[in-house]
């Protein structure tokens, strides 16, 4: 048998008086990769956090290569080899690649030189590692949210991590960083390091995993070798039901053209001619390569990257979009896809979060008064089923599908005409994803336009009444509900993108 490297053993969590782990166990051997699954809010964060040092435990006991372990903390967790990639990368921005990097793994003494050139090379080689194609003086911020996710994994890396935690790392990947992360991953079980990962794509989990535990409502409903499950079973023992619907039928019957684009460009976010509509009543996906100018699209849409041409033009009416101001007073509304630095403040509660887009016209005097803010979240708590401990309490302390329904709420507190929806499952699980799909086609179906942006082609095809295939900025390809296939849409956005020259004569 494997050594163990990991164990809990009977642990349990609360907060407040809210249960969030029931005498948990669970262990990770040596060489294995071990798949951490269940619903959003079913305790896998909280777990996380006590694996790193970041929770104490309240009952139970944890185990670290064979040895119980009294006081714990993030910093002992690191010394003991345990190390944790999470969904939403923890970079410091303003920094380089190289520095982000140094930070974490150099000698943290008072005082002492820096090698540059030392830390630099060091970077690469953690970058090469991993098979991202980073400078290492670029900054942070300048990365996309796939490129500061490789880095998190280099980071982790150059740790010497026997304990890897991989919280959702595909969430914002590419299917070619995808499968060379799953390469990766490979290499590092043959090596002996264990490897917890946690991820919603249930075709990664059989993929890569040996062994899966399934948690609902913070305890342990069955721990499984991976050939002994399929899909179906795996879902059932997440949710305690079936999720049969997972994409929900469009009514029949759309309106006019609520939004219409025409020649929009912008030189600082790329975007080059593009022209759109979306009716009332209607899903529109956009599908497309990381790169291909997407999110740039929406948020010129939005005006946080002012156009430099082209019009926009919501209900047959041209608008002048040159700030979120604009396009909120226009009927626009756009949620980012980083929950945690534009979707919510994690810090405020979940009723200051709902009233956010409509502070000034729910309070035209200035005075905010409490009971008004209440009544607004708990109407739309009901309305989305969001599923707070109080809904006083910090929205950072939601998980993440909740999150995304409070920030999901705010905007439609501001009455929408045309919503547009940028990765909106991402980091959800199965049975949070069909919550938000039904949500998202019964704001449809009430007659909001919805663009949704989303790198799932499962859910490009399932939620689009329409499919926009963008590539370098462009609209490249346009596709009814009935034409649209996954094969047609990533060949689309491969070809235009110029990463598939077989058809064109060329060689790769």
């Amino acid at each position: 048998m494997l050594d163990v490297l990991l164990e809990l053993r009977s642990v349990s969590k609360a907060f407040q008086g809210v249960r969030a782990l029931r005498s948990v166990s669970f262990d990770l051997r040596a060489g294995e990769v071990h798949a951490l699954v269940g619903e959003n809010g079913a305790g896998k964060s909280t777990l996380i956090r006590i694996v790193t040092g970041a929770h104490s435990l309240d009952e139970g006991e944890l185990w670290l290569g064979g040895e119980k372990v009294g006081d714990y903390n993030p910093r002992i967790a690191h010394a003991r080899g345990v190390a944790a990639i999470y969904q939403q990368p923890a970079l410091f921005p303003d920094l380089t690649v190289a520095e982000n990097l140094g930070i974490a793994l150099e000698p943290g003494t008072g005082f002492r030189w820096i090698r540059w050139g030392a830390r630099r090379e060091r970077a690469q080689g953690l970058l090469r590692r991993v098979g991202a194609r980073i400078d290492p003086d670029r900054l942070v911020s300048e990365l996309s949210m796939p490129e500061q996710q490789l880095v998190e994994i280099a980071k982790a890396l150059g740790a010497g991590a026997r304990v890897l935690i991989m919280d959702e790392p595909t969430a914002s990947l590419t299917p070619e960083d995808v499968g060379r992360l799953s390469g990766l991953v490979r290499a590092l079980r043959s090596e002996g390091v264990g490897v917890l990962y946690i991820s919603h794509r249930l075709e990664e989990i059989f993929d890569l995993a040996d062994r899966v535990t399934i948690l609902r409502d913070g305890e342990v409903v069955g721990t499984h070798e991976i050939g002994s499950v399929d899909r179906g079973k795996m879902i059932r023992m997440m949710v305690g039901r079936d999720v049969t619907a997972e994409y929900p039928v469009a009514v029949e019957g759309r309106g006019g053209i609520r939004l219409e684009v025409k020649d929009l460009r912008c030189r600082e976010a790329g975007i080059e001619g593009v022209t759109l509509h979306a009716r009332a009543g209607e899903v529109v996906s956009v599908a497309g390569l990381v790169g291909a100018g997407r999110t740039e699209l929406a948020r010129v849409l939005f005006g946080i990257t002012p156009k430099d041409g082209g019009e926009i033009l919501i209900d047959g009416v041209s608008v002048a979009v040159g700030s979120p101001r604009d396009a909120i007073s226009a009927g626009l509304c756009y949620l980012p896809e980083d929950r945690r630095r534009h979707g919510v403040v994690g810090e405020m509660s979940v009723v200051e979060n709902m009233g956010l887009a409509v502070l000034s016209r729910m309070f035209p005097w200035g005075w905010i008064r409490g009971e008004t803010e209440l009544e607004l979240a708990t109407r739309y708590v009901k309305d989305l089923g969001v599923k707070p401990a109080s809904a006083y309490a910090p929205a950072g302390s939601l998980s993440g599908g909740n999150q995304q329904k409070v920030a999901l709420a705010r905007w439609l507190a501001a009455g929408p005409r045309v919503l547009i929806l940028d990765e909106p499952t991402q980091g959800v699980d199965v049975g949070a994803k069909s919550e938000i799909h039904r949500i998202v086609r019964g704001l449809a179906d009430s007659g909001m336009a919805v663009i949704v942006i989303s790198s799932d082609l499962t859910e490009v095809l399932g939620m689009g009444d329409r499919v926009l295939v963008m590539a370098r900025g462009r609209i490249v390809k346009e596709y009814t509900r009935a034409e649209a296939t996954a094969e047609g849409v990533m060949r689309s956005a491969l070809v235009e993108s110029g990463d598939e020259v077989c058809e064109r004569g060329g060689g790769r």
